[in-house]
């Protein structure tokens, strides 16, 4: 059973990893793809901060390979390939969606983001390079994906301005990545993709400046650096 687990763990992360070689990727959703027009929004991160996800591709492969070839069977990894598997069968198939609804990508991404953290929460301590810190990665980056994808939403669709809406999805994705660091202190790789993600909404937001996202932002940040220094002293 676990040898078939490790199997389809590696099979969905190489069909996840080949899914933007297989349409014409994503960069973020396109301005008219909203009722209200998005250009520029606050809420959303540099283009550049999005060249994270071939890191977490060519983790999450290496780790799936590492898994059948030398962990097949090992206890520490069998509890989290159920929820992996789901969560990259999921983002296999995400990209088209995500070019044609981002109604229907939104609700794909959470799917992601939920399975993503029961791994990561699932997942043993030991080979922490192989097992946690390449889901963590991938979770982390999800955490801020998904709470994007809400405020381009609420934006988007009139509900909130640009400015309220990047406000309710930053401080979403800190409620939960700071809750996820505290229930998964030993995974750095966590908040580091977080922080990424921040960074990447900082330099969206440079110009002007907008003051008030930048200091949101700034204050994550710090908070999710601080609390990372002191896991790490732990």
């Amino acid at each position: 059973m676990y040898r078939k687990t490790s199997l389809l763990v590696l099979i969905t992360a190489l069909a996840f990893a080949l899914s933007p070689l297989l349409s014409s990727g994503f960069n973020g959703f396109a301005p008219d793809q909203f009722p209200v027009p998005q250009i520029d929004p606050p809420v959303q991160p540099a283009g550049y901060a999005f060249a994270i996800w071939g890191v977490i591709y060519l983790w999450l492969v290496a780790a799936a390979a590492y898994g059948v070839w030398d962990r097949a069977t090992d206890p520490d990894w069998e509890p989290m390939r159920p929820a992996l598997t789901v969560s990259l069968l999921i983002g296999a198939g995400w990209i088209p969606v995500a070019q044609l609804s981002p109604l229907w990508a939104t609700i794909l991404i959470w799917a992601m983001l939920i399975s993503a953290v029961i791994a990561l929460l699932r997942a043993g301590k030991a080979d922490h390079a192989w097992l946690r810190a390449p889901i963590a990665l991938y979770a982390g980056w999800l955490t801020a994906a998904s709470c994007v994808a809400i405020g381009l939403m609420l934006a988007g669709h009139g509900i909130l301005s640009a400015q309220m809406a990047a406000y309710a999805g930053i401080t979403l994705a800190l409620v939960i990545a700071l809750a996820i660091q505290a229930m998964r202190p030993d995974t750095p790789a966590y908040p580091a993709a977080v922080i990424w993600a921040l960074v990447g909404v900082a330099m969206s937001n440079l110009d002007g400046p907008n003051w008030g996202v930048l200091s949101l932002v700034g204050l994550g940040i710090g908070l999710l650096g601080w609390r990372a220094a002191v896991n790490l002293r732990a």
